[in-house]
């Protein structure tokens, strides 16, 4: 007897769930320097243009896809037309792959949970984080042996991650999103109270919003917004046609969708207050121009924050811990959906029970990943990041818009999403499927082949971004076609003209 498909528990489940995993690591750092180098206040502009051409379609095409199919990824799109499949594992593959180091990003702000207790980092941050804790080798083909320190925050996520999705979507991962994202919010709450209430923190709130409106002709601007808004809402993982595959069969689509890209791209707006309410207060502090202060990305977590804890008047090691937990819970709504992206795929495809799917997707993932623990991980972890982001999930998003857009028909979705959403869809949804997103997609993946074969990634050896980089989307591409290529174990085609051209 064929097994009942799970469904979420609630509504307020679901959407914390997609809540989750659209907000991740990224929210807190990346957003904010994003907006500070791209014309402050006025990058908002292309930024919300980008929310509601790309962001929100995009979020709702898929929740209404995999809705609409009863499927992941794989399922989905072989349900359109048997070939289409690979194009369901692609997106899947590369959430595998970016599962395999997120979870060490995690790692890194677990162990500094702990170091916030005493301030363990002391007062050259730069130098612990890169000597003292990962013991960055001098080159990535200096890989040296596993680094202890990390690899002990490697196994404890891994485990927190193993046992909520082993336990399913209603009992596991909703159950864990409904603790995980209100802690994350009351965190995030007071780290921004903290940041705009320290001296010289305006300046630093003026710089995050100070609009510079000549770089709003910068064509660079516009593509960088896009490419935000796209990752940052885990649109094209494959996670949120899962997630919506598990939904009940009168959910409100684009009510959900709307939600969620908003509550994301507000949450990342609101930290931004307090982040740069940090860096304006080291700035004003020290009596050094702003610029000298900020960073971006990996440096401003775990350098430039942990400098700015020790200069902090009181409370340091709370608030520490508050902002390195507050990292940690972010991440994890996220990992967890890469891993269900992936899994869930894999329990359909070989109709394998979840737990064995699991173990086996976290048992890679876990071996895989320990090459990212290594004194050159970081390397490792830079190169595999760019690539599988701008070649695969790029080209899937890419792929989604054209196949469902013009080859399937945006206007069956849209139908499908009207039908049971109290917002209404118009033309102009159709419009940014077919249009918009692929062409500026289109235009930021032809610039990032240019400069990747104009000059080496990250200044690192050609071997390196070849053999790490390209490898990945190789691999990548080939583990899909082998996937896509077996034999289905469980009878998804099962009335499948009525679920597809219904």
């Amino acid at each position: 007897m064929e097994e009942k498909r799970e469904q979420w528990g609630s509504r307020l489940g679901f959407v914390m769930a997609a809540i989750g995993s659209a907000i991740g690591l990224g929210n807190i750092w990346r957003f904010s320097y994003m907006t500070y180098s791209n014309g402050g206040g006025a990058f908002l502009i292309p930024y919300f243009v980008a929310l509601f051409t790309a962001g929100i379609p995009i979020m709702i095409l898929e929740f209404s896809f995999g809705h609409k199919m009863r499927g992941t990824a794989p399922a989905a799109f072989a349900k359109v037309k048997k070939k289409f499949e690979i194009f369901g594992w692609l997106p899947a593959l590369a959430s595998f792959g970016l599962l395999t180091y997120y979870v060490v990003i995690l790692s890194w702000a677990l162990s500094y949970v702990f170091y916030s207790f005493g301030l363990k980092w002391g007062e050259d941050t730069n130098a612990f984080f890169f000597g003292n804790y990962l013991q960055l080798s001098d080159g990535i083909w200096n890989i040296g042996g596993i680094n202890t320190a990390v690899f002990i925050s490697f196994i404890l996520i891994w485990a927190i991650n193993y046992f909520v999705t082993i336990r399913g979507i209603a009992e596991g991962i909703e159950k864990a999103c409904k603790v995980f994202m209100p802690v994350l919010f009351i965190l995030s709450v007071i780290i921004v109270i903290r940041g705009i209430t320290l001296p010289g923190a305006i300046e630093g709130i003026n710089w995050y919003l100070k609009p510079d409106f000549s770089k709003i002709w910068n064509p660079k601007v516009w593509i960088d917004a896009y490419g935000q808004i796209f990752f940052t809402l885990s649109v094209a993982f494959a996670v949120m046609i899962a997630y919506s595959s598990y939904l009940p069969k009168d959910s409100d689509l684009s009510n959900n969708g709307f939600i969620t890209a908003l509550a994301n791209c507000g949450y990342s707006f609101f930290m931004g207050f307090g982040t740069f309410g940090i860096l304006g207060y080291m700035a004003h502090t020290q009596n050094v121009p702003f610029e000298e202060v900020v960073s971006q990305s990996i440096g401003l977590a775990f350098v430039t924050i942990p400098k700015a804890i020790n200069m902090l008047p009181g409370a340091n090691t709370l608030f520490g811990v508050i902002f390195f937990v507050a990292l940690v819970f972010a991440g994890l709504s996220s990992s967890i959906s890469l891993i269900e992206a992936f899994a869930s795929g894999i329990i359909e495809k070989y109709n394998m029970p979840r737990k064995k799917a699991i173990n086996l997707v976290c048992g890679i993932a876990f071996i895989i990943g320990l090459i990212f623990v290594t004194k050159a991980g970081l390397y490792f972890l830079d190169i595999a990041d760019h690539f599988l982001a701008n070649y695969i999930i790029t080209a899937a998003g890419i792929i989604e818009c054209i196949v469902l857009g013009y080859i399937y028909g945006a206007h069956k979705l849209r139908e499908h999403a009207n039908a049971v959403s109290e917002v209404m869809l118009g033309s102009w949804w159709d419009f940014c499927i077919k249009v918009v997103t692929p062409v500026v997609l289109g235009i930021s993946y032809i610039l990032n082949i240019k400069a990747d074969f104009t000059q080496s990634y990250g200044g690192y050896p050609w071997s390196a971004n070849f053999i790490v980089g390209w490898g990945a989307v190789i691999a990548t591409i080939i583990v899909g076609i082998m996937l896509s290529s077996s034999k289905w174990k469980k009878d998804i085609f099962v009335d499948v003209n009525k679920e597809v051209q219904g």
